[in-house]
């Protein structure tokens, strides 16, 4: 089978080197996915232990689709009896980039359609879709429909720790991909002074202690026959012998005693609580003269939280605290294109990522 992992534009470089570190076979990267070639073994272990990626999706196949008849007979020409059993549901879902067809509505149709014709054809006229849920995915950009089988169910980056979440949480596979850029792994101070829900401590935590990101979580495979089942299963036992127990100096802190409270709660669900220092202090009131480390955050940007005038001036004031301090690295995320002016210095790299549907710059300083 191929399977692709969806996943936020700028961090497609990160999930193939997870595949690759993984032991994965045949990964390749194109703008907004990453795909491999693997067995059921595969697809379970992807689910499993994949920080950066947001899905992983049986890939059934792609074709040119510049018209709805070719969609309709590019789909119909698919094996979809290799995975859809008779009595299983396997309702359609997608988007279509820069295409000619346009109409989701009407693509969800047609595609809906032709899986129809090709199970027919195969199983008979009894097709009554109350069985297992097969979520049928497809995504059709400059007229190239690709179409999928969703394995995760749910969003990888619900972990499953944040039940509920502040108003501007970051979400978790960005957060592990800011951990990944920064290559983190414990061993030196990491700071977050504007945690929020703690989603970036958390990341960090695990991502240092081998704590493998699906591990307390369903997927939508398990359902899908004792093979995946029993591989899921093993892929988590896997993970739990592997994950490790030691101090490690991350530091999650907010000037919102809420936040403090909801980042020890997700902390907890998530199983590190007790290796990350969770208290309340404003960031721009600290004295980072003498830390060394990492500062690394999720400041307001005036899009989803704060207005941009406040915003500004909080940025503005952490540059100032943080300005005389060379040996404190920094990785800062924002939408504002004037982040480095308000913030008082240029970048010495900076990244583009995607947070939710925003873009942003993850800003770096650390010569």
């Amino acid at each position: 089978m191929i399977f692709t992992i969806p996943c936020l534009m700028g961090t497609e470089s990160l999930v193939a080197d997870e595949l690759i570190y993984g032991g994965f076979s045949g990964v390749a990267s194109r703008n907004g996915s990453v795909s491999f070639e693997g067995d059921i073994a595969d697809g379970a272990r992807a689910n499993v232990f994949i920080r950066c990626g947001e899905r992983v999706l049986i890939t059934l196949g792609s074709f040119h689709a510049g018209t709805f008849e070719e969609l309709f007979e590019g789909v119909k020409a698919l094996a979809w009896e290799e995975l859809i059993g008779k009595e299983d549901a396997f309702p359609v879902k997608g988007y279509s980039v820069s295409s000619v067809l346009k109409s989701v509505p009407a693509c969800q149709s047609i595609i809906k359609k032709a899986i129809v014709e090709r199970l027919k054809s195969r199983y008979g006229q009894g097709l009554p879709e109350t069985g297992v849920k097969k979520q049928v995915q497809f995504g059709i950009i400059k007229d190239e429909a690709a179409l999928y089988i969703d394995t995760s169910g749910a969003p990888l980056y619900k972990r499953g720790y944040k039940l509920s979440q502040s108003e501007a949480s970051i979400r978790e596979t960005l957060a592990a991909s800011m951990v990944k850029i920064a290559r983190y792994k414990g061993r030196e101070d990491l700071y977050d002074p504007m945690c929020g829900a703690g989603t970036i401590a958390i990341e960090a935590a695990q991502v240092s202690l081998g704590i493998a990101p699906g591990v307390s979580r369903s997927f939508a495979c398990e359902s899908f026959g004792d093979g995946w089942k029993n591989a899921v299963s093993q892929a988590k036992e896997r993970a739990k012998s592997s994950a490790r127990a030691e101090k490690l100096p991350i530091f999650a802190s907010d000037t919102d005693e809420n936040a403090v409270s909801l980042t020890r709660e997700n902390a907890e669900r998530a199983g590190v609580l007790k290796y990350i220092e969770v208290f309340r202090a404003n960031a721009v009131k600290t004295d980072w003269s003498e830390r060394k480390g990492v500062l690394m955050c999720d400041p307001p940007y005036g899009v989803r939280m704060m207005d941009q005038k406040s915003a500004r001036l909080l940025i503005r004031d952490l540059g100032e605290r943080t300005a005389s301090n060379t040996s404190l690295k920094k990785y800062i995320i924002s939408a504002d294109d004037r982040f480095e002016e308000v913030f008082g210095r240029r970048a010495d790299k900076r990244r583009k990522l995607y947070n939710g549907m925003i873009k942003c710059d993850l800003y770096m300083y650390y010569k």
